[in-house]
């Protein structure tokens, strides 16, 4: 059994990265003196910015990475419209990016951060140098109006009745492949899902119903990088299969799906280092 662990430690400042409020949105940085695109990490449904601390520490140290604390999580505002779609997310990445005067960044989705990221790139390809898609969530395209699905329902409904805790009790775990023996790996994801709030995770909720991955991954335009861990039972390599499959021909700069064995879908807590150098060669190889 794992230990519980408490948030507020969790948050706070790790070696060689800063938190820092930007607008509406709270960001963790990890500054770099070189001239590479800056990286720009968004997490998942459950998690938070100070999640991609270790993948952020073993990042290639030259570049600039910033992790965000999406709309509603943490200290950043929600959004306005309580019934959010991928559009008002990327507005909010946008958003940042004009604030940090970033014309161009690489940029990292994980989970549900992929529908995120791979609308900004889709939409504004002039601001994504090159993208990445880890543990890809297809969404469920539900049109405006129509009730969420059950399997998503549940979700604010849940931590509305059992509180961040309890909550994050009862379905952290499932994140990490073999949780009993990567306790680091799942103290972390229960420390991140604890700190969930309404009506951030109720918004977040909405992008996953309305999500929509395939159709913004058919018009990418940047090279493209997907992986999933081999043991991820929240979103299983093949639907990351799908994904790269959709992806147009000179976009992909891998013929499938990148696989990290023995890692569920918390891979980057799982296996920073080596999801870490995966990322630094994607990240560094010319334009295909």
């Amino acid at each position: 059994m794992v230990p519980p662990t408490d948030p507020d430690v969790a948050s706070r400042a790790h070696d060689g990265l800063t938190r820092r409020r930007v607008g509406d949105i709270d960001v963790l940085v990890r500054p770099g003196a070189g001239t590479a695109r800056p990286l720009v990490l968004l997490h998942g449904i459950g998690s938070r910015s100070f999640s991609f601390a270790p993948l952020m520490q073993a990042l290639d140290s030259t570049r600039t990475v910033i992790a965000w604390d999406a709309p509603g999580y943490g200290d950043s505002r929600p959004l306005v419209t309580a019934t959010p779609v991928a559009t008002d997310y990327a507005s909010a990445v946008l958003a940042l990016l004009d604030a940090l005067a970033l014309t161009q960044v690489d940029l990292l989705g994980h989970s549900l951060g992929t529908l995120i990221a791979a609308h900004v790139a889709a939409t504004t390809p002039q601001r994504v140098g090159r993208l990445a898609l880890l543990s890809p969530t297809l969404g469920y395209g539900i049109a405006p109006g129509e009730a969420l699905p059950p399997a998503v329902a549940v979700r604010p409904a849940e931590l509305a009745e059992l509180g961040g805790q309890s909550f994050a009790a009862r379905r952290g775990a499932r994140l990490v492949h073999d949780p009993d023996r990567k306790q680091d790996a799942t103290r972390a994801v229960i420390a991140a899902m604890a700190t969930m709030t309404l009506p951030g995770y109720a918004q977040a909720a909405h992008l996953l119903g309305s999500g929509r991955l395939l159709d913004d991954v058919a018009r990418l335009a940047c090279p493209t990088l997907v992986a999933v861990g081999a043991e991820d039972v929240v979103t299983p390599p093949d639907i990351a299969r799908r994904v790269a499959a959709a992806l147009p021909r000179q976009t992909a700069v891998a013929p499938d799906a990148v696989l990290f064995a023995g890692c569920g879908h918390a891979l980057y807590l799982e296996e920073p280092a080596a999801v870490a150098a995966r990322l630094d060669r994607h990240f560094s190889e010319e334009r295909i």
